[in-house]
């Protein structure tokens, strides 16, 4: 094959997110992306499958980290408004936190302050009513994105292939073996995430997994009898969720519940957990069980916790870094290389 001018390696929301940002900016450049996992896969090995996903920011650096987020806050406004296909919708997140403000790890240090919140619109602090209910401290809704990863990951491969951006199907485990199938390439692009702790001439001992178990069960729903003009319906029209809804003690935190209704119709994300450090890709089916109790108390709209129907459960190990995702440009063997993975759970909400 003749060599593209870059080559991006990963296909996560990371990977197809890069190499549209740079197909923008060099329009007659051409471009590659090689991986292992592509949208439609499950693997425990590809983590963008199983995101919840939603925006959240866990940026606190007063810098580099908060602005990546809100990049792709604004790029996240044009996808709900001028694109539905792609599976990104406006909603509004309610948050709990069982700790005070100061302990839940929401401010930015240098500043005190939530760094999002003009931009989302304000904070609407939740009713004592409501913090009472649920037993935690503070609270608040504002205005967010749920992005459906079932639609989403397919929309951005199909714009990648539209724009003649090439995918090819290889599984590299030394950044030496794709500089060598690509020789005259530009600049290589590492977008593996997690597998750059194993990944030959990387092999970054920085990167842990954080493991993430969630189910996706089927809208709430119940039998109406609806009268239309033209005679008696039974339409199946649930209680809809209006809103996403997290609760926790901090906002990165092991111990951790979310509700993501993935709007209209695509079922509804229950997770989940935070493990650092830990490999393990099976279901644990009575933790699952755990799971669908905090969401039902969290989200009372789900019903009861015995009246769920699982359409599937999901293990995801979030690619985490300690010092924080790595966007680096380095030379490698004489060869740009840039790197780009560790995001841990903000793959997504930094992604653009």
């Amino acid at each position: 094959m003749a060599s593209p001018d870059y080559v991006i390696l990963g296909g996560g929301v990371v990977g197809l997110t890069t190499a549209l940002e740079l197909k923008s900016r060099h329009p007659s450049s051409t471009i590659a992306i090689v991986a292992k996992h592509l949208p439609g896969d499950r693997s425990v090995e590809y983590a963008s499958p199983w995101a919840g996903a939603n925006w959240s920011s866990v940026a606190t650096d007063n810098g580099v980290q908060e602005s990546w987020d809100e990049i792709t806050y604004h790029k996240f406004e044009d996808l709900a408004d001028k694109f539905p296909e792609a599976g990104v919708g406006r909603m509004e997140l309610r948050a709990l936190f069982d700790n005070k403000i100061e302990d839940a790890a929401v401010l930015s240090p240098a500043t005190g302050k939530v760094w999002y919140e003009k931009l989302v619109g304000g904070l609407r602090p939740v009713s004592e009513e409501v913090l009472k209910k649920h037993g935690v401290v503070f609270g608040w809704d504002w205005n967010s994105f749920i992005i459906d990863v079932q639609k989403y990951l397919p929309w951005l491969q199909n714009e990648i292939l539209s724009r003649g951006i090439q995918i090819y199907r290889r599984n590299y485990d030394d950044i030496r073996e794709l500089i060598k199938d690509f020789p005259n390439s530009k600049a290589f692009f590492n977008c593996t995430g997690l597998g750059s702790y194993h990944l030959k001439g990387v092999e970054d001992k920085l990167l842990y997994p954080t493991r993430g178990q969630i189910l996706l069960v089927e809208n709430p729903r119940e039998p109406i009898v609806k009268q239309y003009e033209q005679g008696g319906q039974i339409s199946l029209n649930g209680t809809p969720l209006t809103r996403m809804h997290f609760r926790s003690p901090q906002r990165v935190h092991r111990d951790t519940t979310y509700v993501f209704p993935r709007l209209p119709g695509g079922g509804v994300i229950l997770g989940g957990c935070r493990v650092d450090n830990s490999w393990d890709g099976e279901a644990d089916l009575e933790f699952a069980e755990d799971i669908k109790r905090r969401c039902c108390a969290l989200a009372p709209e789900l019903g009861k916790p015995e009246d769920l129907k699982v359409l599937y459960h999901g293990v995801g190990l979030r690619p985490s870094r300690k010092g924080g995702a790595r966007v680096e440009r380095t030379i490698f063997d004489g060869y740009v290389l840039i790197h780009n993975y560790g995001a841990g759970g903000a793959g997504y909400q930094s992604s653009w």
